[in-house]
């Protein structure tokens, strides 16, 4: 059997200014801007490699050794897209076997849960994606592939990139001018640092898809949202990170997140994505920047309950410091990560007037990263090369 492959990773993006609400379902048309920082891959990252032959008898996709279905709308639309592409690689380039119309056979590892608000359907697109556009040659830049990324996930297409990252909303009815856009990659800003908390690794109770659409029906807060407060902190955040003013960085990214869980709850039923554990995250974070006298870090959730923590390197030992006393039982913890002789607790942090027992629950691992870079090219195999099928069936 013939076997043409190619392997790439995708990263995990989190939001700093959410993108919350669709103003076109199908082609995932957003009802805001938004910003992200791309994560860590060594931690955070999603493998895939395409495959495709002419004796594969259907498209199919494995993620983590389970089949999936490749058969949804958004699923064909983005296959769709890319083998158009190849098309007219193929019709521009005579030499080039035709393989566009081949069936696919795409495998994913994640290494970290699925479905868990990490942002797995991001990560898992644009490697997908990437794959493809690997396998295919295609020329096309990463902000044309974020086009296609995010009619598979919205936030898949900020995930076409590292750093820090925009996503434009536009205005087009099309959706041609609503991409994913670079603010600063890695290097501008490297030592922004991120320790995530998972607090449940159980897929959530409401899909953001479904959430979203519950929340633009029935939330009066929405409208003033994306109109009044969404443009303006856009502009500021983008400052923010161009300057690296974390205090301005942090305040909008705190902010952000309590107005995206406040439309959530003004929805109608409310959709209640944090929980007692996130809150009590919430206040460990504002006592910590109460006690430096300064914002040092900056928690936001997703549409889930875990906790991102934003901090820069300088201030890891009061940051990491601060939850290791009450997470230090957790997965997670690594001297190459962070040296507990390190940590320092800072004078006006009151910990003796906190419950440790009840502040160290709810939690289930901890996961320490920093600001990464966007998808690569691996020479990496999970296919296996006489079947077809994943190596590790």
């Amino acid at each position: 059997m013939s076997i043409h492959y190619a392997t790439a990773t995708g990263p995990v993006n989190i939001a700093t200014l959410k993108y919350w609400g669709k103003r076109d379902k199908d082609l995932n048309l957003p009802t805001n801007n938004s910003i992200s920082v791309t994560l860590d891959q060594s931690d955070l990252r999603t493998l895939t490699t395409a495959s495709c032959s002419s004796k594969f008898e259907e498209d199919q996709l494995w993620i983590n050794g389970t089949t999936y279905p490749l058969d949804t709308p958004r699923s064909i639309q983005v296959l769709k897209d890319l083998r158009k592409l190849r098309e007219n690689v193929e019709i521009q380039d005579d030499s080039l076997p035709k393989i566009a119309q081949f069936k696919l056979h795409i495998i994913s590892e994640n290494n970290f849960p699925t479905a868990a608000g990490l942002a797995s359907s991001a990560a898992g697109f644009a490697a997908l994606i990437s794959a493809v556009a690997k396998l295919y040659k295609l020329p096309t830049d990463n902000s044309e592939l974020s086009k296609i990324a995010r009619k598979g996930s919205g936030s898949a297409c900020r995930s076409l990139f590292g750093g820090y990252v925009a996503w434009e909303m536009g205005d087009r009815e099309d959706g041609e001018d609503s991409k994913a856009v670079l603010i600063a990659d890695r290097a501008h800003w490297p030592d922004m640092k991120a320790a995530i908390l998972v607090v449940s690794d159980m897929k959530k109770d409401v899909p953001s898809t479904s959430g979203m659409q519950l929340t633009v029906q029935t939330s009066d807060l929405f409208q003033h949202r994306i109109k009044e407060v969404v443009p303006k902190r856009y502009v500021e955040m983008k400052d923010a990170i161009l300057a690296k003013d974390f205090p301005k960085f942090a305040e909008l990214t705190m902010k952000d997140s309590n107005s995206f869980h406040s439309v959530c709850l003004d929805s109608y039923p409310p959709i209640f994505y944090l929980n007692d554990t996130s809150k009590r995250i919430i206040k460990l974070i504002n006592l910590l920047n109460s006690a430096a006298g300064e914002t040092i870090a900056a928690y936001t959730f997703d549409a889930g309950p875990n906790a991102v923590i934003y901090y820069e390197q300088k201030n890891e030992k009061y940051v990491l410091g601060m939850l290791h006393q009450f997470f230090s039982h957790l997965d997670g913890w690594t001297d190459e990560k962070f040296n507990p002789a390190s940590a320092q607790i800072l004078t006006d942090f009151p910990l003796d007037k906190l419950e440790k027992d009840v502040y160290s629950q709810g939690v289930s691992r901890i996961i320490l990263t920093q600001v990464g870079d966007g998808p690569v090219e691996t020479d990496d195999v999970l296919v296996d090369l006489e079947t077809g099928l994943p190596k590790n069936l």
